[in-house]
């Protein structure tokens, strides 16, 4: 190996059912009331939004409980929500155009006592109507107005009086159990760069609103609020009763139960000296106390370790200075040969797992969840090899190649959870890429899928061989048995035939070649070749690749091609009977029972598949068009078709034209294709004109953006400046970023949606496929394929009854390997009721893998204006309101792509961000919220009891569509539920994980189970029952979408720079600059939507 000494030369670079109770008010109660905080508390008889009677909730005429109080307009509130306030008191306020149907009117309620949270002194009495005997579900009372409802004259003129001891001007969430020392502050986004604020002639006077229980504080720009507080202060809603509705049924989990013992655990802080970096080294260096003084010092027992902590079973103790002797090998180069680690173990925490997980405590520390994990960890992190929370092995199953020099490892996840059992082990399958261990000259040729001494590498080459090496681990073969391992850092920018390096002081040069053969006798075969550039980039050493050899046991973390991904897709889809048999032979492998860790820490494991009760859902009616043969329809087993049906409300195309991008493709084909599609598309209900308006034209891939704005200008030429409704193109099959270039230049330049159609579909012309293009059509023109017969007849609990948005949201990261592009965040919600299908889109791009979505409520500065407001809430919300003519009076938002870790994190921002939005639109204008976080990335499996009784499993032996499952293996005491709504197809479905975050719509479980699950035959690309609900998975769709608008700057380490702001209209000012929380630079704007594609769902 040659080390080079100077640094001026190249160097590597790292660059539901059962409905409940409904709100009735008696004829005598719906009096229009502009009544906020009466004596009773926001319950009396002028009472706000409550429970009391007359306590109507808060009609638009005035604030939520204000008191004499002038209403302030938030800069930038279209006409139609300016000045409606909801139940202000009936003293004069000042109007602002509401029309006199929207004053006062409020939703009144009976008296009755509610459940008390148990809130400290200072937050009891104002609440959700109701004195605060009896208060809405919340802090011991209820949700109460200005004046927090706290008895007579509650409410407040100039400074609001909350009757109770001095807090921060900042809301308590509803239905939150409040630390009383730590009163949570509410999040405020950061405010947008003074270039971002338009220009207005009377700024308005922003002064800071109060809102109690339920409401929330906006602050001028002069007084910003401190961040969100953490997960103390607030907690998630409990399980409001498991749900009923269904037929009954048994399923096995891929859980299995454990059992804990009453002896104690504790914790030990544990400092090696001197102070090593590597966490093998560190682990061996317990190992090797272990060995030496677990008889003595230790008293048999045996720790386990992990993260500078160990964690040992039984009495505490406390020792100072274990002495333990390091291999000398196995610390080369961090410390000297022969010498000593002194190891101090300090008590820290002591755990009682009994009394933790033994039912009696609720809310077991996430601590101890990770100390249990650590303790089953051990045995097996010794035997495989440890990815997060999975272990793989050649072992465990037989290695597949995948190409590209990777391969396909077997293994298993294992992760410890609490449950309404007690604690259970998720154990469940899995694969992943590894590199192969292959020396790195074969490797290359794998990777170039070519004879690599043909020809020499080019510059592309180059780079996809620096981007697949590096951070790889190799070992050297050219010292016999001496194979030092070394971490590739880069290439050389030289032929290894050009390569020299100083061998003295005196600068005398000497070529890598020579150096090799006199010092090893080694010739090097290969010298038009780069070297391998390993170790420190500031003093980079240089490796021939032929003397090197890829290690056994590297996780291959970077983005897999297509090729690829289909090969791992083929190793890990299994049937649900197989996968079963798989996890019960790992479970009987790990052999718990024989764990030495899990003896010492006296833990248990059960061998069998946990046995959970379940309830199969019904399919919903469907509702189609009136003129076809079928006006509605059940579906069976999660499934239906077209035939004899029309879409209920068909869309119109009269202009259109088609671009033809595949060479195979004839004229006379692309015209027969449009006119088959078209018939479809007029034969499915839509309104769909034959002739195009240009005839088809071919054109060549590399001129998509000059062909589709000539094609696009003589169209509207024709057609004398009316609007395009639709293009038809064609792309070959293999079609690169033809796709993406496409729908960037369609979508945010010409403003025009489209439809490609793949060549191999173009020639087989199937029915099948036709009917599924015209349904993406007609949603895109902005009709809708199906409606649910339940909500047109206005019978679904807590949507029905009054004006409802559903949101989804989602956040998509760059592949691994993408250090610098942006995340895409996208937001949809519903644009109809009661039909609740249509759903308008907006994405915006944001910092670097930051999950929480910036853009939902934005807040800036004009010199001119004052304070404005926007975002994407915002935008969506006003959008409902011109869509339907109503405001929203009910949010329910499913959020995807939520991590446990994130709730407390993107709760506390994200509905702050979505009550700021509300509030800036009007005044005390707060609709009730329930937030769920949908989640597909977990590793709970069902499995039909009997896998041989078909009617319990679909066609590909999973558990029918609208399988639900909200006991045993679910959260021990808040409210979510597993839900299998999708038929499988191939492979073992998985059910898709809900979790109630917030419920100020207090819905039972029967009510969101079923609204859920019907939802989930809504979508509107295919007649299938999908396996998430709509707008979450509308939102990831249009997310993915958004990534095609950047245009890429792909770099020497082949990283996407170009980076992503809000862009203009939905979520913020074209041409902002905005950086997010921890940002360290702004990302380039995303090129805006136009305003017909953001108003249809583009995205399908």
């Amino acid at each position: 190996m040659v080390r080079k000494r100077r640094t001026e030369g190249p160097g590597g670079e790292s660059s539901d059912g059962q409905h409940p109770a409904e709100r009735s008010v008696p004829p005598q109660q719906q009096a229009a009331v502009s009544g906020g905080a009466g004596p009773q508390g926001g319950g009396g008889p002028q009472g706000g939004r409550g429970w009391a009677p007359q306590g109507g909730r808060g009609g638009y005429g005035g604030g939520r409980g204000g008191r004499g109080m002038p209403q302030q307009q938030y800069g930038g509130a279209p006409p139609e929500y300016q000045g409606r306030g909801r139940g202000g008191h009936h003293q004069p306020q000042q109007q602002y155009g509401a029309p006199s149907d929207y004053q006062g009117r409020g939703r009144g309620g009976p008296t009755r006592d509610q459940q008390q949270y148990g809130g400290p002194p200072e937050y009891q009495g104002r609440g959700r109507g109701g004195p605060s005997q009896q208060g809405g579900r919340g802090y011991g009372g209820g949700r109460g107005g200005y004046g927090g409802g706290v008895g007579p004259g509650g409410g407040h003129d100039t400074v609001p009086s909350y009757g109770g001891p001095p807090r921060p001007p900042a809301p308590e969430l509803h239905q939150a159990t409040s630390v009383p020392s730590v009163p949570y502050p509410v999040a405020v986004s950061p405010p947008p760069a003074p270039s971002e604020a338009s220009s207005s002639s009377h700024p308005p006077e922003v002064s800071e609103v109060e809102q109690d229980l339920g409401q929330m504080t906006i602050h001028s720009e002069e007084t910003p609020a401190p961040p969100p507080a953490s997960k103390s202060s607030l907690r998630f809603p409990l399980r409001p009763g498991k749900g009923s509705y269904g037929k009954k049924c048994v399923v096995k989990a891929n859980h299995f139960f454990a059992e804990l013992p009453k002896k104690d655990l504790h914790q030990y802080d544990v400092t090696i000296t001197p102070e090593v970096t590597s966490r093998g080294v560190n682990r061996a260096v317990m190992e090797q106390l272990v060995r030496l003084y677990r008889d003595s010092h230790l008293g048999k027992r045996l720790p386990a370790y992990m993260a500078a902590k160990a964690f040992i079973s039984g009495p505490s103790f406390y020792y100072e200075g274990f002495r333990s002797p390091v291999d000398e090998m196995m610390v080369r180069g961090q410390r000297g040969p022969g010498s000593l680690s002194v190891i101090n173990l300090l008590p820290g925490l002591p755990f009682p797992p009994g009394t933790l997980f033994g039912g009696r405590q609720t809310d077991a520390p996430q601590e101890a969840l990770q100390v249990l994990d650590i303790v089953l960890r051990e045995l097996p992190t010794t035997r495989y090899c440890p990815v997060g929370r999975s272990f793989y092995s050649p072992d465990l199953g037989r290695r597949q190649p995948l190409g590209e020099g990777l391969e396909s490892w077997r293994g298993f996840y294992q992760s410890i959870r609490p449950t309404q059992m007690g604690l259970s082990l998720n154990i469940d399958m899995s694969s992943t890429a590894f590199i192969e261990p292959l020396p790195v000259i074969d490797f290359v040729t794998q990777l170039l899928n070519r004879d690599v001494s043909s020809r020499p590498l080019s510059d592309a080459d180059r780079v996809k061989i620096k981007k697949a090496l590096r951070g790889i681990k190799v070992e050297v073969t050219h010292r016999g048995n001496m194979r030092r391992k070394y971490r590739i850092s880069g290439l050389t920018s030289q032929a290894t035939r050009e390569l020299t390096f100083p061998v003295d002081e005196r600068g005398t040069m000497k070529s890598v070649v020579e150096y090799f053969f006199e010092t090893y006798g080694f010739v090097i075969q290969h010298t038009q070749w780069p070297c391998l550039q390993v170790g420190n980039t500031q003093r980079p050493n240089y490796l021939p690749m032929e003397v090197c050899k890829i290690v056994e046991g590297q996780r291959y973390s970077k983005r897999l091609n297509e090729r690829q991904i289909t090969a791992l897709l083929k190793v890990t889809c299994q049937r649900p009977l197989d996968r079963e048999r798989d996890i019960m032979q790992t479970v009987h492998h790990n052999a718990y029972h024989e764990d030495p860790y899990a003896k010492e820490f006296g833990i248990k494991i059960s061998e069998k598949l946990a046995q959970v009760e379940a309830r199969i859902l019904p399919a919903p009616w469907l509702k189609y068009h009136d003129t076809g043969r079928e006006k509605d329809c059940l579906p069976q087993v999660g499934q239906w078709n077209m035939m004899n049906k029309k879409m209920v409300n068909g869309g119109t195309v009269n202009n259109w034209f088609c671009v033809n991008f595949s060479r195979n493709v004839q004229d006379s084909v692309a015209r027969g294709f449009c006119d088959e599609l078209a018939h479809m598309c007029y034969v499915s209900g839509m309104a769909f004109n034959p002739e195009p308006v240009v005839p088809p034209v071919s054109a060549r891939p590399d001129q998509v953006e000059k062909v589709l704005k000539t094609r696009h200008h003589d169209a509207k030429t024709k057609l004398q400046g009316k609007d395009l409704d639709l293009l038809i193109v064609i792309l070959p099959d293999n079609n690169g970023s033809l796709y993406g270039d496409l729908k960037r230049i369609c979508e945010t330049d010409l403003g025009v949606v489209s439809q490609c159609c793949l060549t191999k579909h173009v020639f087989k012309m199937s029915k099948q496929y036709l009917a599924n293009v015209s349904l993406k059509i007609n949603v895109k023109v902005g009709g809708r394929n199906t409606v649910l017969v339940d909500a047109l007849s206005r019978r679904i609990p807590l949507v029905s009854d009054r004006p409802t948005i559903i949101f989804g949201a989602d956040v998509t990261h760059p592949h691994p390997g993408e250090d610098s592009s942006p995340s895409i965040a996208a937001v949809v919600a519903s644009q109809d009721w009661p039909e609740i299908t249509k759903y308008a889109g907006l994405v915006c791009a944001q910092a670097h893998r930051q999950e929480l979505i910036q853009d939902l409520f934005k807040q800036w500065q004009d010199p001119v204006r004052g304070t404005l407001t926007g975002g994407m809430i915002k935008e969506l919300l006003i959008s409902f309101r011109r869509a339907t003519g109503q405001k929203p009076q009910r949010i329910i938002f499913y959020r995807d792509g939520v991590s446990e870790g994130q709730f407390y994190q993107v709760l506390l921002f994200e509905l702050d961000a979505i009550r700021k939005a509300c509030a800036s639109l009007e005044p005390n204008y707060q609709p009730p919220v329930t937030f769920v976080v949908v989640q597909k990335r977990h590793h709970t499996r069902l499995f039909a009891s009997n896998h041989h009784d078909k009617s319990s499993v679909d066609r590909s032996g999973n558990i029918l569509p609208g399988t639900v499952v909200d006991s045993k293996i679910c959260h021990p005491t808040e409210f979510d539920f597993y839900l299998c709504s999708h038929a499988g197809i191939q492979g073992t479905s998985r059910p898709a994980h809900y979790h109630v975050l917030w419920d100020e719509n207090n819905f039972t479980a029967d009510a969101l189970q079923s609204l859920t699950n019907n939802l989930c035959y809504t979508y509107a690309r295919c007649t299938r029952s999908v396996s998430i609900v709509p707008p979450a998975y509308y939102a990831h769709l249009a997310a993915f979408r958004a990534r095609f608008y950047m245009e890429p700057e792909t770099s020497d380490s082949g990283s996407m720079t170009s980076g992503a702001v809000p862009r203009g209209g939905m979520a913020a000012a074209a041409g902002r600059s905005s950086r997010a929380p921890g940002a360290n630079a702004a990302v380039r704007p995303l090129p805006a939507l136009k305003e017909n594609v953001k108003r249809v769902m583009f995205y399908c």
